[in-house]
Protein backbone atom coordinates (compact mmCIF):
# COMPACT_ATOMS: atom_id res chain seq x y z
CA UNK A 1 0.00 0.00 0.00
CA UNK A 2 1.36 3.37 -1.01
CA UNK A 3 2.00 5.72 1.92
CA UNK A 4 0.28 8.58 0.16
CA UNK A 5 -3.16 9.12 -1.34
CA UNK A 6 -4.33 11.46 -4.10
CA UNK A 7 -7.77 12.99 -4.21
CA UNK A 8 -9.72 15.93 -5.58
CA UNK A 9 -10.20 15.05 -9.23
CA UNK A 10 -13.59 15.92 -10.68
CA UNK A 11 -15.51 17.23 -13.67
CA UNK A 12 -15.25 21.01 -13.98
CA UNK A 13 -16.23 23.54 -16.62
CA UNK A 14 -13.61 25.46 -18.59
CA UNK A 15 -12.42 28.39 -16.53
CA UNK A 16 -13.27 26.60 -13.31
CA UNK A 17 -11.08 25.56 -10.39
CA UNK A 18 -10.13 22.38 -8.57
CA UNK A 19 -7.85 21.53 -5.69
CA UNK A 20 -5.97 18.25 -5.76
CA UNK A 21 -4.55 16.74 -2.60
CA UNK A 22 -1.66 14.36 -1.99
CA UNK A 23 -1.79 13.18 1.62
CA UNK A 24 1.37 11.49 2.93
CA UNK A 25 1.07 9.04 5.82
CA UNK A 26 2.76 10.71 8.75
CA UNK A 27 5.61 8.84 10.46
CA UNK A 28 5.56 6.16 7.82
CA UNK A 29 7.35 7.91 5.07
CA UNK A 30 9.91 10.69 4.72
CA UNK A 31 10.64 12.38 1.44
CA UNK A 32 12.39 15.31 -0.18
CA UNK A 33 9.86 16.60 -2.66
CA UNK A 34 6.46 15.95 -4.17
CA UNK A 35 5.59 16.49 -7.78
CA UNK A 36 2.37 16.54 -9.77
CA UNK A 37 2.29 15.17 -13.29
CA UNK A 38 -0.51 14.95 -15.83
CA UNK A 39 -1.25 12.41 -18.53
CA UNK A 40 -3.80 13.45 -21.10
CA UNK A 41 -5.48 10.83 -23.30
CA UNK A 42 -3.08 9.70 -26.02
CA UNK A 43 -0.25 11.93 -24.78
CA UNK A 44 2.86 11.52 -22.69
CA UNK A 45 3.36 12.39 -19.07
CA UNK A 46 3.68 16.14 -18.51
CA UNK A 47 5.15 17.82 -15.46
CA UNK A 48 2.80 20.23 -13.73
CA UNK A 49 4.43 21.35 -10.50
CA UNK A 50 6.62 20.31 -7.57
CA UNK A 51 7.51 21.43 -4.05
CA UNK A 52 10.41 20.70 -1.73
CA UNK A 53 9.35 19.46 1.69
CA UNK A 54 12.15 21.16 3.64
CA UNK A 55 12.57 24.46 1.80
CA UNK A 56 9.11 24.98 0.21
CA UNK A 57 10.89 25.76 -3.05
CA UNK A 58 8.48 25.28 -5.95
CA UNK A 59 8.55 24.95 -9.69
CA UNK A 60 5.86 24.93 -12.37
CA UNK A 61 5.44 23.83 -15.94
CA UNK A 62 5.35 26.81 -18.30
CA UNK A 63 1.75 26.24 -19.31
CA UNK A 64 0.41 26.48 -15.75
CA UNK A 65 2.44 29.34 -14.33
CA UNK A 66 0.21 32.03 -12.88
CA UNK A 67 -2.83 29.74 -12.71
CA UNK A 68 -1.76 26.78 -10.56
CA UNK A 69 -0.37 26.97 -7.03
CA UNK A 70 1.29 24.15 -5.11
CA UNK A 71 1.47 24.32 -1.34
CA UNK A 72 2.15 22.21 1.75
CA UNK A 73 -0.12 21.64 4.73
CA UNK A 74 2.21 20.77 7.58
CA UNK A 75 -0.55 19.88 10.06
CA UNK A 76 -2.12 17.37 7.69
CA UNK A 77 1.13 16.30 6.03
CA UNK A 78 -0.38 16.98 2.64
CA UNK A 79 0.49 18.79 -0.56
CA UNK A 80 -2.19 20.65 -2.47
CA UNK A 81 -2.36 21.70 -6.10
CA UNK A 82 -4.79 24.57 -6.59
CA UNK A 83 -5.75 24.77 -10.25
CA UNK A 84 -7.54 27.86 -11.54
CA UNK A 85 -8.75 28.89 -14.99
CA UNK A 86 -8.70 25.30 -16.13
CA UNK A 87 -8.66 24.52 -19.84
CA UNK A 88 -10.13 21.51 -21.66
CA UNK A 89 -6.67 20.41 -22.79
CA UNK A 90 -5.70 20.06 -19.11
CA UNK A 91 -8.02 17.11 -18.72
CA UNK A 92 -6.30 13.88 -17.80
CA UNK A 93 -5.08 11.77 -14.95
CA UNK A 94 -3.07 13.71 -12.40
CA UNK A 95 -0.43 11.76 -10.53
CA UNK A 96 1.26 12.59 -7.26
CA UNK A 97 4.88 11.45 -7.18
CA UNK A 98 7.38 11.35 -4.34
CA UNK A 99 11.11 12.02 -4.52
CA UNK A 100 12.54 10.07 -1.59
CA UNK A 101 15.86 11.94 -1.58
CA UNK A 102 15.50 13.88 1.66
CA UNK A 103 18.76 15.82 1.13
CA UNK A 104 17.76 17.57 -2.10
CA UNK A 105 17.41 21.29 -2.44
CA UNK A 106 14.61 22.53 -4.59
CA UNK A 107 12.53 20.10 -6.62
CA UNK A 108 12.56 18.61 -10.09
CA UNK A 109 10.06 18.50 -12.94
CA UNK A 110 11.84 15.47 -14.39
CA UNK A 111 9.81 12.31 -13.98
CA UNK A 112 12.85 10.10 -13.52
CA UNK A 113 13.74 11.90 -10.28
CA UNK A 114 10.66 10.48 -8.57
CA UNK A 115 10.67 7.16 -6.77
CA UNK A 116 7.04 6.50 -5.94
CA UNK A 117 3.90 7.19 -7.92
CA UNK A 118 0.26 7.32 -6.92
CA UNK A 119 -2.63 5.77 -8.77
CA UNK A 120 -3.81 9.12 -10.09
CA UNK A 121 -6.96 11.18 -9.89
CA UNK A 122 -9.08 12.03 -12.93
CA UNK A 123 -9.62 15.66 -13.89
CA UNK A 124 -12.05 16.42 -16.69
CA UNK A 125 -12.46 19.96 -17.96
CA UNK A 126 -15.53 20.10 -20.16
CA UNK A 127 -18.73 22.02 -20.66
Amino acid sequence: QLPFVESGGDLVQPGGSLRLSCAVARFRFDYGAIGWFRQAPGKGLQAVSCINKNTDDTDYGDSVKGRFTISRDIDNNAVYLQMNSLKPEESGIYYCAVDAATWIKGCSLQRNEYDYWGRGTQVTVSS
